[in-house]
């Protein structure tokens, strides 16, 4: 399935999950929770991709963040910091 393909398919789904929901006292991201659980481990990683991508288009890099990730990526490099994902 195309990147594009995936955004208009979950924005569908969500739409329609939460208009139709909307009164049922339950919040947006319970229901994309709800919705997510059911998806496959392919579709799961797709999702997860394209959020990474929607989340990156949308930060602005100032030149110290830019700093910051050089000199991270150093460390990383170097040995002196492992590289850890912190939920």
């Amino acid at each position: 399935m195309a990147r594009n393909d995936l955004a208009d398919l979950v924005g569908r789904i969500v739409d329609f999950r939460l208009t139709s929901c909307h009164d049922s006292g339950v919040s947006k991201v319970e229901q994309l929770e709800g919705e997510l659980q059911k998806l496959s481990p392919a579709e799961l990683q797709q999702v997860r991709d394209w959020l990474e991508d929607y989340a990156e288009d949308r930060l602005k890099f100032s030149p110290e963040f830019e700093a910051q990730i050089r000199q991270s990526e150093r460390e990383m490099q170097s040995g002196a910091r492992p590289r850890v994902r912190q939920p």
